[in-house]
């Protein structure tokens, strides 16, 4: 599935309308350059999943937000990462096997280690406000 999303507002959505279908176990991952739009595609996910919090960030210098929605939701940036090596340390398939949602940016950095049922999103950036946002996998999303 393709998906040209013209505004951040447009890219929310997105996010908030996947984040709505969203069962336990699921893994969202997110695959794009800097500034492509997957930390506004996560608040629109989290929206989706009943997250209050309205400062959802990318957890760049702690690896990994928990957040409390209608499941919980863990929110993995991986763009620091030395190596998967690290993500050992955090007990990630706690996470990624677990009982809430699992977002990880930067995801093709820890791609071998990914559930092989897991919802892969590309973004590019097509202009300075359009980005196109390619899912791949979606249909492992259990609806």
């Amino acid at each position: 599935m393709n998906i040209l999303s013209k505004s951040p507002r447009e890219t929310k959505k997105f996010g908030e309308d996947l984040g709505k279908k969203l069962k336990p176990g699921d893994v969202v991952a997110l695959i794009g350059d800097l500034g492509a739009g997957k930390t506004c595609f996560t608040q629109g996910l989290m929206k989706g999943l009943g997250v209050a919090s309205k400062n959802v960030t990318s957890p760049t210098f702690v690896l990994m937000n928990v957040y409390n929605g209608r499941l919980p939701v863990y929110h993995f940036d991986v763009y620091r990462l030395n190596g998967v090596r690290e993500m050992d340390d955090l007990d990630y398939e706690d996470y990624f096997y677990g009982d809430g949602v699992a977002i990880v940016e930067w995801a093709d950095k820890i791609e071998e280690i990914l559930p092989t049922n897991s919802c892969k999103i590309y973004f590019t950036v097509e202009s300075e406000k359009e980005r196109k946002i390619e899912i791949k996998k979606y249909e492992n999303i259990r609806h």
